[in-house]
Formats: structure tokens, sequence, C-alpha cells
């Protein structure tokens, strides 16, 4: 055996290992969901059904595919509890995300200006707290915004209110604990693109006769876009499936599409509909990754 086809297998072995993992972890899974989405709720009998017996012949396999059908998805799209959750979660991604771009960009932009050596100290004050049980955080922010919390109780001792507001189980909470729990997700990738940017080019463009906002609007943003791109997602895409912080946070009024998958789990026990659910929902979110993608490979082919 030659040393080159000794090198190149453990390399193959490497380039296969991330397929094989989506496969097992991603693909499999997700076909058994898809199965489900397209059966029925049985009463008295496991949660769907046709119920796929492996073990009963290829006759029975058939029968099984046959029955399956797309009520579920039909049901989506004609009620409009599943309707109005799917925008109103993707109206809050949409929203929070911009918000936590607005206060993470400044501070990313900060900390990559810090001199090198206080550059480590700031991203670990920006990491530190999120150590802490997300869920001790989310409820840390009940007791503050509860009615006799450290927020109104701040409030009455200033004499800006009166009486105490209400915070607590209202959307503005709800982007409040959005914000504050995905900030480091936008921060991260921000801060590693623009600590990467060659300050010459801003030299460069001062010396063009470019002012310190005209360098930052042609020059900085531009070249950080691949990190709003990054972090963007790595906001959205979570967001639109949180259920944590809006049941705890929120109002009931308006589910956001987790709380609609939950209760149809776990409350109406309707598995083929919280599996068609779930399906459309990541079908929603490919289409952000697929453009995020798209948008990368046309700048690699640009340099």
């Amino acid at each position: 055996m030659s040393a080159e086809s000794n090198f190149t297998r453990p390399a193959r072995l490497a380039a296969i290992a991330p397929y094989v993992w989506m496969v097992l972890f991603f693909l499999v899974p997700f076909l058994f969901v898809l199965k489900i989405s397209l059966s029925q709720t049985a009463i008295a009998r496991p949660p769907y059904t046709p119920v796929l017996a492996l073990d009963e012949g290829w006759g029975a396999i058939k029968t099984a595919f046959a029955a399956l059908s797309l009520d579920n998805f039909r049901l989506l799209v004609s009620d409009d509890l599943y309707v109005l959750s799917y925008l109103r979660s993707l109206v809050v991604a949409a929203g929070s995300t911009t918000i936590l771009l607005l206060i993470g960009y400044p501070i990313a932009y900060g900390m990559a200006r810090l001199p090198q050596r206080w550059q480590g100290v700031a991203m670990m004050l920006v990491i530190i707290p999120f150590w802490t049980s997300f869920l001790i955080r989310i409820y840390a922010w009940i007791n503050i915004l509860q009615h006799d919390g450290l927020l109104n109780r701040v409030l009455l001792a200033l004499h800006v209110v009166s009486t105490p507001v209400v915070w607590l189980s209202t959307d503005s909470a709800m982007y409040l604990g959005i914000v504050y729990s995905y900030l480091p997700f936008m921060i991260l990738p921000l801060y590693a693109t623009l600590s990467k940017m060659d300050q010459a080019l801003l030299e460069a463009a001062s010396d063009l006769g470019a002012s310190p906002r005209e360098a930052f609007w042609r020059v900085t943003l531009p070249l950080s876009l691949p990190g709003i791109g990054a972090g963007a997602l790595l906001c959205f895409i979570p967001i639109v499936g949180e259920f944590v912080i809006p049941d705890l946070l929120a109002g009931s009024n308006a589910l956001m599409i987790g709380q609609t998958l939950w209760l149809e789990f776990f409350n109406n026990k309707d598995w083929p509909a919280a599996s068609a659910v779930a399906v459309v929902l990541l079908l929603l979110l490919l289409a952000p990754l697929l453009l995020y993608d798209r948008l990368q490979r046309r700048q690699l082919e640009r340099t």
C-alpha cells in the first residue's frame, strides 16, 4: 500500500463523516417525522395510523404507504390558528433579529477596535453571563418584570411612575427576553468578521478623502456583511421556533409556532398534526439557509 493511499484514506473518511452524521441524525429522523405527518391520529392505538410494520412483508408496507394522505397539511392551510402562529413567529423573529443587529453591531464594532489585550476581556464579558442556565435567567427576568418586581420598585422610588406598570405577559417582555438571550449569537459572528478587517483599507479610504462616516458605509459595512448574515441566521432560525421565552414572558392572546407545536404534541396528543407543523417549519427555515449559502457562493466566486 502506497504512502499516498495511506494519506488519502483518513482524508476521505473525514470528508464523509459530516454526511454520515447528517444522514443519521437529520435525514433519518426527518423521514420518520414526515411519515407521521402524512398519517392520521388513532384513538386507543399508537398515536398514528397506518403503522408501518416492516416485519409483515412488502405488501403490508405498500398498503401503509397507500394510506398516507396530505390531510394534516391541508389542515395547516385552512385553520387560522396555524397560519397566524407561523406569521407571528416570522414577524417576531424578524423584529427581534433587527433589534439584535442594531444593538449587537455597535458592541462588536467597539470590541474589534479595542487594543488587542482588551479584546479577550470584552469577549469574556459578553460570554460569562450566559454560562448561567438559560431557564434560570428567564425566571430572573420574571422576578424583575413582575408587578412588585425590581423594575417597578425602582421606577416607583424614582417617581417615574405613580403606579406599578404591567411589564410581564406582554410582547415587550417577550422581545426583551429574546434580545437578552440571543445577543451573544449576534455579537460573536460580527466581532469575528470585524476583527479580521484590514485597517489599511480604512486608511486608504481616508487618504482618498472619505470621512469616517463614508468609510464606514463604503468599506466597513460591506466587508462585515458575512458576519451580519451569519449572526442574523444564528438568531432568526432558533427564534422562529422559540417556545420557552414566549411561554413564560409573553401573553397568551397569540401563540408562536413553537407553542402551537407543543400544544399539539402534549395537550392534544395529535402527533400527525404536530409533525406536519414541524415539517412546514423546517421548510420555512431552509429558505434563509439556502439564500445565505447562495450569497456566500457568489461572494467566493467574485474573490
